[in-house]
């Protein structure tokens, strides 16, 4: 473990942005967003946070969350160009200290630190003591962990859960997946519960529907979702909520999670009520013989944007 008093680079970097804070002296600096689009390599973005923080020098390790799987300290980026490689890192910067892993490994790690007013409930009875711990996230894809206590301590079980199949539950669902196989090798849960997925159900919905309508981004499609102006949005982000919550009541069953299941990611806090008043809950809960079971285990949103941070500087404490 790092003497406090040496500065340690924590790193969020997701397919769309990279953010970045400063470990100093126990506490964690304010976090910096830069848009993955306006550097072509990973080195270039944190160069120039360093160089804006005049801390290039005085930097000696990093930990770093990244949306992809990690083997041999590299990490491929799965939704864009970015390959993040330890020894390319430790080269460049000087790092004498290093870690990379999954972001959703670093979100698993944070949330024991969460409190009330990190989170934006969603339904269910009290978390178990002891329990597991799930998180999902979409937005430029889709993450899954879970945090396991142990004897030793907890164990986080960093996965690539949203590539598995999506689940279909109804013959209007089937249709859309169909669609979607049509132009997809694999239809994952990440295909649909996403930033881009949202923009595949909208496009599946009005093909099935034969309706004449405009390409939207996921952005368009949330904004026409919620004031009413589209009825295909609305469609296609009510599926989404679904989906998700189906997608989520599978992951609590997987893991066991009884002691919660949490929605990470950026897209979920900017639809809070509409996720509440969704069939999210109720799609979560539809297990058959499990609904009961399922009944007990809380779901909420994490509405912290920074709660990866808190992970970050408890895997820092230990690990670097």
């Amino acid at each position: 473990m790092a003497p406090f008093s040496e500065q340690v680079l924590l790193g969020d970097i997701g397919a769309t942005n990279a953010r970045f804070a400063l470990l100093a002296n126990g506490a964690v600096g304010p976090v910096e967003s830069i848009a993955v689009a306006d550097h072509p390599r990973f080195t270039d973005a944190v160069a120039a946070f360093l160089s804006r923080h005049g801390s290039r020098d005085s930097t000696t390790g990093a930990v770093l969350a990244v949306a992809g799987p990690v083997e041999a300290e590299r990490c491929a980026l799965t939704n864009c160009s970015w390959v993040i490689d330890a020894t390319e890192l430790r080269s460049t910067f000087g790092f004498a200290t290093f870690h990379l892993l999954n972001d959703f490994e670093a979100t698993a790690v944070a949330l024991p630190y969460l409190t009330a007013a990190d989170l934006h409930p969603l339904g269910g009875g009290l978390a178990a003591a002891n329990a597991p711990m799930a998180v999902l996230g979409p937005g430029s894809g889709l993450g899954v962990a879970c945090l396991v206590p142990g004897p030793s301590g907890a164990v986080v079980v960093a996965t690539e859960g949203g590539h598995a199949t999506l689940p279909a539950t109804s013959p209007r669902e089937e249709a859309v997946i169909g669609y979607l196989r049509r132009h997809f090798e694999h239809v994952s849960a990440e295909r649909a519960i996403s930033g881009g997925g949202l923009e595949n159900l909208y496009r599946a919905i009005v093909a099935i529907d034969g309706i004449d309508l405009p390409e939207r981004s996921a952005a368009e499609i949330t904004k026409c979702a919620l004031d009413g102006t589209c009825p295909t949005s609305r469609a296609a982000l009510d599926l989404f909520c679904a989906l998700l919550g189906s997608v989520a009541g599978n992951v609590a069953l997987t893991f066991g999670a009884r002691g919660g299941v949490y929605i990470a990611g950026g897209i979920a806090p900017r639809i809070l009520d509409h996720l509440a008043r969704s069939e999210f809950r109720a799609r979560f809960e539809a297990k058959g013989r499990f609904r009961s079971y399922l009944e007990t285990i809380p779901t909420n949103v994490i509405i912290d944007p920074n709660a990866t941070f808190l992970g970050l500087k408890a895997l820092a404490r230990a690990k670097v």
